[in-house]
């Protein structure tokens, strides 16, 4: 089975993004939004995992206008990420992408020829980080016109292993420590930027190896090098990475039983 984790550049008008939602019910597990970030992401899976992220990003692109948008969170389209997830089978490298693969070539020539976007695609031959370095510079999308769309922008669509986003409030709102400890923390693992948000600074995380760092030993690494104010778990976490956390430190963590992709699959 597959999970698609749909990020939109939309996170402010609640009732858009509610009527988004309800054109991919039967494969929703998680809608997170974040108003700072003005970013939200659309947890998808089931059987019809590819349909669904192909309508909820249609209405999404008759919807938006990227040069309208504002907030602290990079992004190349209006539909910023498009990544397929193979799920429900034990977490490690060793995970056989092989329907994720095809399932993201699958949309990126629907994205290329019915939303005549152009599309740029990641997983094993580059990451999503080179590509937002690279992008229209010295990389070509693979598909899909060659430069981005005014109105849309550009989509990133990508074949993945299983990963956490996490972000930490800090409690210093010193922006230039937070990008310091962002980069101090970086590694194989973790992938980490310095953001202001509103009135505070977060040390935004993706755990890219979950199963090696997850939300526990990211929240130390940087407890270990300022206060720790808060911790928001984006979207959802695989079952096996919520195993190895010790269940008195699930509240200070943002993480829980209700919050895994298994327990949502279970409501579908």
């Amino acid at each position: 089975m597959l999970e698609c984790v749909i990020n939109i550049s939309e996170g402010r008008d609640l009732g858009l993004l509610a009527r988004f939602a309800s054109v991919v019910d039967d494969s929703l597990l998680d809608l997170h939004a974040d108003a700072h970030h003005n970013r939200s992401v659309f947890t998808l899976a089931g059987e019809d995992v590819l349909n669904a992220a192909k309508l909820l990003c249609a209405q999404a692109i008759a919807a938006l206008d990227l040069r309208r948008h504002e907030g602290v969170h990079p992004r190349l389209g209006v539909v910023d990420v498009v990544p397929f997830v193979p799920i429900g089978v034990p977490l490690g490298p060793e995970m056989d992408l092989g329907a994720a693969l095809e399932a993201r070539d699958n949309f990126a020539e629907f994205g290329a020829a019915e939303l005549g976007l152009p599309c740029f695609l990641y997983g094993p031959e580059r990451s999503l980080p080179e590509i937002r370095r690279r992008a229209f510079r010295d990389l070509a999308p693979d598909v899909g016109p060659l430069s981005p769309d005014p109105r849309s922008g550009a989509i990133c669509v990508g074949a993945r292993l299983p990963l956490v986003a996490y972000n930490l409030v800090v409690e210093d709102d010193d922006l230039e420590q937070a990008k310091a400890i962002a980069k101090s923390i970086r590694s194989r693992s973790i992938r980490s930027l310095g953001l202001s948000v509103g009135n505070a600074v977060q040390v935004s995380c993706n755990l890219v190896e979950p199963w090696i760092v997850g939300p526990a030993e990211c929240y130390d690494a940087v407890a270990a090098l300022t206060e720790v104010r808060s911790a928001e778990l984006v979207g959802l976490l695989p079952e096996e990475v919520l195993e190895r956390i010790n269940g008195a430190r699930y509240r200070q963590l943002d993480v829980g039983p209700d919050r895994t992709i298994e327990a949502r699959l279970k409501r579908l």
